[in-house]
């Protein structure tokens, strides 16, 4: 039998009724989960290790980066053909991601998480286990990232993103769909996904801001975010990547005192261009050196820029990770 490696971080999957207060709190640890379904053990050898039992809220990119260096421990000491981390839903695209950015290993690496707590009739937690080690199984899930599994559909971790708040089907791939499912044990591809990149690096730096643009925004909280002595600015802009006029002087201000400022769209999918110039649009942004983040959606830019700015402090290296796939693509 395969071995597969299942990390136990918490989240909703750990979780059950709480009759004091009501409502439901992380229980239990790894090894009673895995007792609780047994035919997980008859599918592969299951070893296991206990991260944590964080609520998604609790998850922090430091947590990220601790569970991206134990897992790269772990299985650097033993020959896995899989690694299964649990998670909770609300944090889980950006651990995800940030585990796609740090980890280099041709084995899958398969998040899970659970919609609905184990107190609950419907718990969709063992179903979203026995998936991923079916995942794992398969030659076709080496050496394509870090991957999110729930409900049967597979995804790319670099994709992905949560779009509803309390349903099963949670979690989508709105600019490509899923890379594939598994249905009855069998693990079916449609696709690779859109673009896979990996950054070496033993620390971060999190002093990351994220502001959503609104209509009628002015300048004000870009310049109380550049003068807190943040280390980057992730914007959410509007539409194709677009401002309003006068937060477009509140985002040259932080450019001009030397803070990265990627911009992303608060659309829920497609990509950025710079293809407007009137007052505020895009092509002004750039010319100022606003860096577009193409596809990804704000949180991962966040996680990607907390990654890269531990790496390097260089704008022009900063600028190469985020816009090289854009550079590569409009070359083709």
């Amino acid at each position: 039998m395969k071995k597969i490696l299942v990390v136990f971080t918490g989240g909703t999957f750990s979780m059950m009724i709480d009759r004091s207060t009501g409502g439901a709190i992380p229980r239990y640890s790894g090894g009673e989960l895995l007792d609780m379904i047994p035919e997980a053990k008859k599918l592969a050898e299951i070893e296991y290790f206990d991260f944590g039992k964080y609520p998604g809220p609790h998850v922090t990119p430091q947590l990220m980066l601790q569970l991206s260096k134990k897992i790269k421990q772990l299985i650097s000491e033993k020959n896995y053909d899989g690694v299964i981390v649990t998670h909770g839903t609300d944090t889980l695209e950006e651990t995800a991601y940030f585990l796609d950015l740090t980890i280099n290993t041709e084995i899958p690496i398969v998040m899970i998480g659970s919609m609905k707590n184990s107190s609950e009739p419907d718990w969709d937690g063992p179903r979203n286990l026995i998936d991923a080690i079916h995942i794992c199984l398969s030659e076709n899930s080496k050496n394509i990232g870090v991957l999110v599994c729930l409900n049967g559909e597979i995804n790319a971790a670099s994709e992905v993103t949560k779009i509803y708040s309390d349903s099963v089907e949670s979690f989508k791939s709105l600019d490509f769909g899923s890379l594939g499912f598994v249905q009855n044990g069998k693990v079916i591809y449609n696709r690779l996904p859109h673009y896979i990149e990996k950054i070496e690096t033993d620390v971060i730096d999190d002093n990351v801001d994220m502001l959503t643009v609104y209509a009628g925004m002015n300048e004000k909280f870009f310049r109380f975010s550049a003068d807190s002595g943040v280390s980057g600015i992730v914007v959410e802009a509007l539409g194709v990547g677009n401002v309003p006029p006068p937060a477009f002087e509140g985002i040259k201000y932080a450019v001009e005192k030397g803070i990265p400022v990627v911009l992303t769209s608060r659309c829920p999918a497609g990509e950025t261009d710079y293809i407007y110039s009137y007052p505020g649009a895009g092509k002004h942004l750039h010319d100022i050196g606003v860096i577009f983040a193409d596809y990804i959606n704000g949180q991962k830019a966040r996680i990607k820029l907390i990654i890269v700015l531990g790496k390097t402090k260089d704008i022009h290296e900063i600028r190469r990770y985020f816009e090289g796939p854009r550079a590569k693509k409009r070359e083709s």
